[in-house]
């Protein structure tokens, strides 16, 4: 009988404890919970003596912690960090552009401030060669050209409402242009040197070799009737001779840049390059006297 009251009594301690670790199993959460804050508040207990200095408990957490910190920190700030990057990308752009509109502006007024100080030096230039004309003027700009292979025109802004008429003589502030034709009341065309049909009597100044200016068509003008013997260099100034009564006499016409004398005849071939640059006129003017050559 004692040894059938033994087994009975291992048989229910068996029991207790195969239920009271169902009764854990079940309530797991709840002891782990209090584990946790048994664990929290024995390190919490442990650091009352000396809460200015880390146990050995702390310093572990610590070490395991830190990275995984050092991690989230990094994972935390960097979208923070793009974000940042982003509107710093947004307000350099934004600069770059308000200093291209800047720049824009300020090279078209250098470019207009340029301008106007080129057409002031022509126009005072011009205005010079106006107080030293003995007869009436009148200045005119440039509004169209034709400068086909056989005619060298230019028009201007005057016409018979200003004075003009057929055949006076037009000026720059290098020299001669040449002479007006099909004047209209607004405008009128000028027939320039270099045109084939073109014709101005002149001479060296330097040698007073005389001759006539004929226009080459291509830029360029030729001094014929210069007979063989003159003296005629290359690099002599060619001014209009007065005769004829188109041109006053001393006009600049340009400069003789080839000299060729041949082995028979009686005149030397003379190429001239005009002072006035054709291609480049904005102003011209026009004297008011009409004569024919």
């Amino acid at each position: 009988m004692g040894v059938t009251a033994s087994h009975a009594a291992k048989r229910i301690a068996h029991v207790g404890i195969a239920s009271m670790f169902e009764f854990i199993r079940k309530n797991r959460l709840f002891f782990i919970a209090g584990i946790g804050l048994l664990a929290a508040l024995l390190v919490y207990t442990l650091n009352l003596p000396r809460v200015e200095k880390a146990n050995l408990v702390e310093r572990a957490a610590g070490n395991i912690m830190a990275p995984v910190q050092a991690e989230a920190s990094r994972a935390a700030a960097f979208p923070l960090r793009i974000w940042n990057e982003y509107l710093s990308l947004v307000g350099v752009a934004r600069e770059n552009q308000l200093l291209k509109d800047d720049i824009r502006t300020m090279n078209e007024r250098l470019a207009l401030l340029e301008e106007t100080r080129q057409e002031n030096q022509r126009l005072t230039a011009l205005l010079n060669l106006k107080d030293k004309a003995v007869e009436k003027t009148v200045s005119a700009r440039v509004i169209g050209e034709d400068v086909t292979p056989w005619f060298k025109t230019i028009t201007i802004n005057c016409g018979f409402d200003d004075g003009v008429q057929d055949g006076m003589p037009v000026l720059a502030a290098g020299g001669i242009v040449g002479r007006t034709i099909k004047v209209s009341a607004g405008s009128s065309k000028v027939m320039l040197l270099t045109d084939n049909a073109s014709g101005i009597s002149a001479i060296i100044q330097r040698s007073r070799a005389r001759g006539v200016v004929k226009g080459k068509g291509e830029d360029l003008c030729s001094l014929e009737f210069a007979m063989r013997g003159e003296d005629v260099q290359v690099g002599d100034q060619v001014v209009s001779s007065g005769l004829g009564g188109v041109f006053a006499k001393g006009h600049l016409i340009g400069e003789v840049t080839m000299v060729k004398k041949g082995e028979f005849g009686v005149f030397q071939t003379v190429t001239i390059r005009p002072s006035v640059n054709i291609s480049r006129l904005e102003e011209v003017l026009v004297v008011l006297h009409k004569s024919v050559e």
